[in-house]
């Protein structure tokens, strides 16, 4: 038995009062003469034992009727719950965009929030998580007014991530027993991001009515003399539709429209002709009802890409010209001996081409170079003077050319987990023929990325880690004579991909919650900075300035889809698309009743009423403080027969 008011029992000290009237009770006697009372003498002894045991039923009931009503304003109460810690109710939240879809009482994330407000307990403190905000140690008032605001969200943190936030406010509060309930659709996650190590929760799936959604999944481009074709990747999940209308705009003004079938479960390619112009800002929407909205609209910027500047440092070959091709790079050659060092600080990339000797000066404006973000590609020379070589490496890293080897080793590895090699490779090729090489240095160094290496596992190109830049070192000669290099395959993506590398173009689009690096063109002074903003954000986004550009990150913002430009002040430098993640639209959940099958730390309910009705039905106490009054008035009725109708 627990008490309400457990200090009332302080006062139980006044039972000692009906005790103390009872033992000091005195009488007046009045003396009657008799002449004989011998008669008298059997009576007198038994009235005397009547009125004793008399007075001890007062006593008995004056002191039940005063320890009843002690206990009645104590409030007792019998709680089956025997955690004697304050109950905390965490709750996690999940306002996905998969949420806008309709169950069979309506929109699902509308529909929680209402059932949450009507099941909760209003006595106890919670805790809300959603995917982009927490609330701690809040009341039932601000629960109800929190979760009647919750707006979606683009954001989708993995079940473990939730997990890992649960626990470490969990463990803040020592003296907090705590409820966790996670509601969520449980959309693409699996079985193994439950684990028995978890705390025992609940789970209320949220369940959409409709089996079917069309989402365009992504976009690209090719390219004519006249003419850029757009070509719209659109995704059937459920059965066969027909005459579904696609609409492309070019901001508000509709360029094409056209409709389409799928077959189900499927995808299929739209193709959109464009003009060529300068800009195009894009937006394609489908003009369907299934089962989420936001991915019918998708956006694009397509624009005129920016030449990057490659500056070929050596003799002259014609395997680099027909790599960096006018459309795309700027390219330049300078002999050795004509080095034009005007030219450096307007490229993005510089290839030192078999030199056979780094100056001095030369090696202090690549330096500098490299601290402002340029990309150095190094090339040996068969008869390179290794003391300068190694003198320019050992400027950004402890690296080091070994003596030459002459020896005949093939190029057989390449380190396709390297981000350098992302979408280089469709497939493993088989029957490779490898490229040979008849010399190599070896390069000796305790801070490189081996890109390519030989049988040997000896680095054939290396990325050399320096703080701003990128250097990659070959280590030996490409030219035809020492290697079939230039034969390879291999050598295109190579080259071409330190052009790309150096400058990070904008793309067509980006997608939230993912980490886009965007490098600008753009110089800017001391104090100034870049903006990314559309008609109702604006944010400072992660920004990294170099001579020449502004390199851009974006992950936590922007926070919604649509255009948005890049601003210099009030100048417009860039504009930008984002769109939401094409994982929400996948009409992929848990089977949630597996669960209890391998964690039985786990309730499994389908309504957030449920989930309520244990949590009170656990924690309901039973009053007693009206069966003690009861009883004081019993013991006060008690009282008043006995003195009306027991005659000693």
């Amino acid at each position: 038995m627990q008490f309400k008011n457990p200090e009332i029992l302080y006062l139980l000290w006044l039972l000692i009062i009906p005790i103390l009237v009872h033992l000091f009770q005195l009488q007046k006697f009045v003396k009657v003469p008799f002449t004989n009372v011998a008669f008298l003498q059997k009576i007198i002894q038994d009235s005397r034992k009547s009125s004793r045991l008399k007075k001890w039923l007062i006593l008995a009931t004056r002191t039940l009727l005063l320890l009843a009503i002690l206990f009645a304003f104590s409030q007792p109460y019998f709680n089956d719950h025997k955690n004697t810690k304050s109950e905390n109710i965490i709750l996690y939240l999940d306002n996905s965009l998969s949420s806008q879809a309709k169950g069979e009482k309506g929109f699902l994330l509308q529909v929680a929030a209402k059932e949450i407000i009507e099941n909760a307990p209003q006595s106890n403190n919670y805790s809300l998580l959603t995917n982009d905000e927490f609330y701690d140690d809040i009341s039932f008032s601000e629960l109800k007014k929190i979760v009647l605001e919750v707006n979606y969200s683009s954001k989708k943190p993995s079940l473990q991530s939730t997990f890992l936030k649960i626990n470490s406010f969990s463990k803040n509060k020592t003296k907090t027993s705590n409820e966790i309930i996670l509601i969520s659709d449980f959309q693409n996650i699996y079985n193994n991001q439950f684990t028995n190590v978890t705390p025992p929760f609940s789970i209320i799936k949220l369940t959409e009515s409709q089996k079917n959604n069309i989402s365009i999944d992504s976009v690209f481009t090719s390219n004519s003399l006249e003419e850029t074709v757009l070509h719209v990747v659109v995704k059937n999940q459920g059965e066969t539709k027909k005459n579904v209308p696609i609409a492309l705009y070019n901001e508000k003004e509709l360029a094409s429209k056209q409709s389409f079938s799928i077959e189900e479960n499927s995808t299929k390619t739209i193709l959109f002709p464009i003009q060529k112009k300068e800009a195009f800002i894009g937006k394609i929407i489908i003009s369907f009802s299934d089962t989420f909205s936001f991915d019918n609209t998708f956006y694009f910027h397509l624009k005129s890409p920016k030449k990057i500047n490659v500056l070929a440092i050596g003799n002259e070959v014609d395997f680099l010209s027909k790599i960096y091709t006018e459309d795309e790079f700027a390219f330049t050659q300078n002999a050795p001996e004509n080095i034009n060092y005007n030219l450096l600080p307007k490229q993005e990339v510089l290839i030192l081409y078999e030199l056979e000797k780094i100056s001095e000066i030369l090696s202090k404006s690549i330096q500098d170079f490299i601290s402002k973000s340029g990309s150095v590609v190094i090339v040996p020379n068969p008869n390179s003077d290794i003391n300068s070589y190694n003198q320019f490496l050992q400027k950004f890293s402890s690296s080091t050319f070994s003596s030459k080897n002459i020896d005949s080793l093939k190029i057989t590895n390449i380190n396709e987990s390297h981000p350098f090699f992302k979408n280089v490779f469709s497939k493993k090729v088989e029957n490779f023929q490898y490229p040979v090489v008849n010399h190599f240095y070896e390069i000796n160094s305790k801070n490189d990325s081996k890109m390519v290496t030989f049988e040997n596992t000896i680095s054939f190109l290396s990325e050399i880690n320096t703080p701003s830049g990128a250097l990659y070192v070959f280590a030996s000669a490409i030219n035809k004579k020492n290697s079939s290099f230039q034969n390879s395959p291999l050598i295109v993506p190579i080259f071409y991909n330190f052009g790309k590398f150096s400058f990070q173009q904008s793309q067509l689009y980006n997608y939230l919650n993912e980490e886009n690096n965007i490098d600008v063109e753009v110089q800017l002074q001391k104090d100034e900075i870049l903006e990314i903003s559309n008609a109702t954000s604006t944010f400072i986004p992660i920004q990294q300035t170099f001579q020449n550009k502004v390199t851009i990150t974006t992950q936590e913002n922007p926070s919604e889809a649509g255009f948005f430009d890049i601003k210099k002040k009030d100048e417009i430098i860039e504009k930008i698309a984002f769109n939401t993640p094409k994982e929400e639209s996948l009409l992929q959940f848990l089977d949630v009743t597996q669960l209890k099958k391998t964690n039985p730390n786990i309730t499994v309910s389908d309504a957030v009423s449920s989930v309520f009705k244990n949590i009170k039905k656990k924690n309901e106490v039973q009053s007693l403080w009206k069966w003690f009054l009861a009883l004081a008035i019993v013991s006060l009725f008690l009282e008043i027969l006995i003195l009306k109708f027991y005659k000693p």
